[in-house]
């Protein structure tokens, strides 16, 4: 595995894994199994193993079952009440968690639980483009922007606030589309979501 760079150990892991699955009938994606335990899981190892220190995971459907039922020792667990409003809102929740942590990161490394074609070695390589707290980088497939998405802390501020609805950081990466570094990683992982009941042949 590509060992994780020297400047990983100032980036902390994000993790969105609050999504009802409403394409799902309801079932909370952080839940939907995969190689026999939790999503969500398999998401923090990804982070983990990739290099981030510390992984923050923000919950929201069904955010007590989560608990109760998925191995998240070691975690930062983050409430979001307003989970239904989008991912936005899961964003602002981890990002002000982060801003209020005793613990110094310089840059958060954000992922979606519900991509589970993407590995460790893709998380290395946006790690990697970390330089500073105004870094901003992400990974990229063919030349097309996707996750994760790295933010230097000095942006967390702007990028919260232009969080709104279900686009996340989109508006803020639009307006900033000239500054990110693209990494591109479709020769190591593939992009695509658990949205429908199509997509759950993806798991295994």
């Amino acid at each position: 595995m590509t060992q994780p760079p020297t400047n990983a150990a100032q980036v902390t892991g994000l993790l969105l894994a609050a999504g009802g699955g409403r394409r799902l009938g309801g079932r909370p994606k952080a839940l939907l199994p995969h190689r026999g335990r939790p999503l969500v899981e398999n998401a923090v190892r990804v982070l983990r193993e990739g290099g981030c220190r510390t992984v923050y995971v923000v919950l929201g459907a069904a955010a007590e079952e989560v608990r109760a039922r998925a191995d998240l020792a070691g975690c930062v667990l983050v409430d979001n009440p307003d989970w239904a409003e989008g991912m936005g809102s899961s964003l602002r929740a981890g990002l002000e968690a982060l801003t209020k942590s005793d613990e110094v990161s310089g840059a958060a490394l954000v992922s979606l639980v519900d991509q589970p074609g993407i590995g460790a070695e893709a998380v290395t390589r946006v790690l990697a483009a970390h330089r500073s707290g105004d870094s901003l980088a992400a990974a990229s497939y063919d030349g097309k922007r996707g996750h994760p998405v790295l933010f230097g802390a000095d942006r967390w501020a702007d990028i919260a606030a232009s969080a709104t609805g279900d686009r996340g950081a989109r508006a803020y990466l639009k307006a900033h589309e000239a500054e990110i570094a693209l990494v591109e990683c479709g020769d190591i992982a593939e992009p695509y979501d658990i949205d429908t009941e199509a997509d759950l042949g993806r798991l295994q």
